[in-house]
């Protein structure tokens, strides 16, 4: 960052990636760059040509990388400047290898299954509601 900021003869305060204008950079300048991009990609990347690339799922993307490699999920939140962990943890529930990975760190289970009886009292109860 410091050799990018050095080539753009920025300062420390100045945006790292500025527009034309030379403020920051806004949502919808990043759409516009990234979409610009995706088109010249999509020349040599057939498997771009069908595909929805936008500023979220990059984003989304890049959590997910984040979290396979083992960053834990508070400094992910922190990152992407989630408010709270639970926003985080969509990306928990989203990763199936992650999933994977603690079943295999499971036992099959050793006991004895058998169908549920209930006591006749219990039957009793049941069926007076």
């Amino acid at each position: 960052m410091r050799s990018w900021q050095q080539r753009q003869s920025g300062q420390p305060a100045d945006p790292v990636f500025s527009s034309a204008r030379g403020q920051a950079l806004s949502r919808d300048g990043v759409e516009y760059l990234l979409s610009q991009h995706v088109k010249t990609a999509r020349v040599q990347c057939l498997s771009l040509k069908n595909k929805r690339v936008t500023p979220h799922v990059l984003r989304h993307s890049t959590a997910m990388t984040l979290l396979q490699h083992g960053v834990d999920c508070s400094v992910i939140a922190l990152w992407l400047g989630h408010e709270s962990m639970e926003t985080t943890q969509v990306y928990l529930h989203a990763n199936l290898e992650l999933k994977e990975q603690a079943l295999a760190k499971t036992e099959p289970f050793k006991g004895r299954t058998a169908r549920y009886h209930p006591a006749d009292h219990l039957k009793a109860f049941l069926q007076s509601l």
